[in-house]
């Protein structure tokens, strides 16, 4: 359990869902240990936070637990997207952990946002990475499917053909030198979050599939959490594996919190 998510089910206003899909990483695989690293290291954090005046396991978080992957994404997303559309039917927050992020996909599919926000190195634009069209290089392509927007936070990198689709209309593409400045406008609109763990730079988060150096700090990473997440629908963080010492579950854990404290502190 994501500790502070003790909450039953039918009071839950925010649902955490493992996902550990593991399927399509493209350099360094282990996505599949991200949701239960990400519970780990977040029992080092005090329950409290000082800035909301309010404690975490007060805050109606409930823990679905990991729903397990297989082989077929296709398939695994339509699964995992019922379970997030259960949530949001239940009028809850749902809040997947990676996992690959392809995952992101099923959360999107079950909030069916208006913009896509997210935080990432790569724009992850391709229609298709090595013939697969559900690969996690793709979940921006994706998204864009079902949202109207996409604002990519910290991207540093991508195919030519991918900074050709980010220079259409519906694309923002805003660089990590950029981002500390950047507020959302997006009144009236509703909003899905997604945090790729690998925008912050390597420094501070090496566990990930693909590193890719001149990023985010992660203090940059929370600005953005805390400024979109009273506007969020939905909610992942993914790309967290376990080649490191748990730098980059720990700081995922920790946007979680961010995300849920910053969400539950805004007026209805």
């Amino acid at each position: 359990m994501f500790p502070g998510a003790s909450a039953d089910r039918d009071r839950a206003d925010y649902v955490v869902v493992g996902a550990p899909l593991d399927v399509s990483t493209t350099f360094q695989p282990g996505t599949r240990f991200g949701p239960d690293r990400i519970r780990k290291y977040a029992r080092a954090f005090d329950d409290y936070d000082a800035r909301t005046d309010r404690h975490f396991s007060d805050l109606a978080v409930h823990d679905h637990g990991d729903v397990r992957a297989w082989d077929d994404a296709a398939e695994y997303l339509e699964y995992l997207g019922g379970v997030a559309t259960d949530a949001v039917r239940d009028g809850a927050v749902p809040v997947l952990l990676g996992g690959e992020h392809t995952v992101s996909v099923a959360g999107v599919r079950a909030v069916d946002p208006d913009v896509f926000v997210c935080l990432d190195a790569h724009l992850d634009l391709r229609e298709e990475y090595d013939g697969n069209e559900l690969s996690h290089a793709t979940a921006t392509r994706r998204a864009l499917a079902v949202a109207d927007e996409a604002v990519i936070l910290g991207a540093r990198t991508g195919s030519e053909a991918e900074y050709d689709r980010a220079s259409e209309p519906d694309v923002t593409v805003v660089e990590p030198e950029a981002v500390a400045d950047w507020t959302p406008d997006f009144e009236g609109e509703s909003v899905y979050l997604s945090v790729d763990i690998d925008a912050a730079d390597p420094g501070f988060a090496p566990g990930t599939g693909t590193t890719e150096p001149f990023g985010l700090a992660p203090r940059e990473m929370r600005g953005v959490v805390r400024s979109v997440a009273p506007l969020a629908d939905g909610f992942d963080v993914v790309e967290v594996n376990d080649r490191d010492d748990g730098q980059a579950a720990a700081l995922a854990g920790k946007l979680l919190r961010e995300f849920v404290y910053a969400s539950a502190a805004s007026p209805d």
